[in-house]
């Protein structure tokens, strides 16, 4: 039996070492929002020979047309994120592009969302997300039938929401990511799965305790999580080259979602076994003193 609980400071480090630059982050500069959320346009063009990023921008000057930015994508390819415009504007500027620099520049990518829209979206997935949270909380506290372990979970689970919102923080900051409805996607699918291995870890202590082990609290978690920790690696491992994968030659329209399910999966994996159950033996520790001053 390995004796994990031995080393709660590390786990604490470890977890802080990773959260504390994105949060940072995440507070003095947020995340990146596509057009899902803030409305607009968003183009990705295609030109035939090199270009730059001012010659890009001029074509919209000529029209009129608003630029939020402009990034580069590829050699040849730049996205361009416009502010919303009217319907007949942007018309305008799609027929100016494709009759007079045809030859040029080819329009690979054409998304406009409404700003009503965009606000509607991101109130939707605000009230996913804590719905999510509530149940969750709500099932494993009654499943366990201790408030304890619902608690617990959904502080993992938190943990590993903060590690990928802070890690597209700083993408978002030196590398003009952005995120969209496919990062919703991702962070949703991080919350189930962070809590399907920590469930799986706590049965076992369940298991455990009701069998009546003669052993002290600290035990019976190191006794669980040697006992699971292959099963969580060996399932994560499984999901981590999968999406090492699609990262890697996935193509640039699912990069940014895979690297989000990617740094979820790490993270859950992780928490599980060392955010979810050293909050329980801490909170067991608490209990006993508590139990002990009275």
């Amino acid at each position: 039996m390995i004796r994990f609980s031995k080393y709660l400071w590390l786990y604490a480090f470890i977890s802080s070492f990773v959260l504390v630059p994105g949060m940072i982050a995440l507070v003095f500069f947020g995340l990146r929002p596509s057009v899902d959320f803030t409305g607009g346009t968003l183009l990705e063009l295609h030109y035939a020979q090199h270009t730059t990023v001012p010659v890009v921008g001029k074509l919209f000057e000529d029209q009129g047309i608003t630029v939020s930015s402009i990034q580069s994508s590829s050699a040849n390819d730049y996205i361009v994120r416009l502010k919303p415009e009217s319907p007949e504007k942007l018309q305008l500027l799609e027929s100016s592009l494709t009759a007079t620099t045809s030859s040029d520049v080819t329009i690979l990518r054409n998304e406009t969302v409404g700003p009503t829209l965009g606000k509607e979206l991101l109130n939707k997935t605000i009230a996913a997300a804590l719905v999510a949270i509530i149940a969750i909380l709500s099932y494993v506290a009654y499943a366990f039938k201790n408030i304890k372990y619902g608690i617990s979970a959904i502080i993992a689970l938190v943990h590993d929401l903060l590690v990928v919102f802070g890690v597209f923080a700083l993408l978002g900051h030196f590398q003009a990511v952005e995120v969209d409805t496919l990062f919703v996607t991702a962070f949703l699918t991080t919350m189930s799965f962070s809590v399907h291995d920590t469930i799986v870890v706590f049965d076992r202590i369940r298991e455990m305790v009701r069998r009546g082990e003669k052993m002290p609290f600290d035990a019976l978690c190191d006794k669980a999580l040697t006992q699971t920790i292959g099963r969580s690696l060996t399932n994560s491992m499984t999901i981590i080259f999968m999406l090492v994968a699609l990262v890697l030659l996935g193509g640039s329209s699912v990069k940014w979602f895979a690297f989000a399910l990617l740094i979820g999966t790490i993270s859950g994996t992780y928490s599980s076994d060392f955010v979810a159950t050293p909050i329980l033996i801490l909170w067991d520790r608490w209990e006993k003193r508590k139990k002990k001053s009275i």
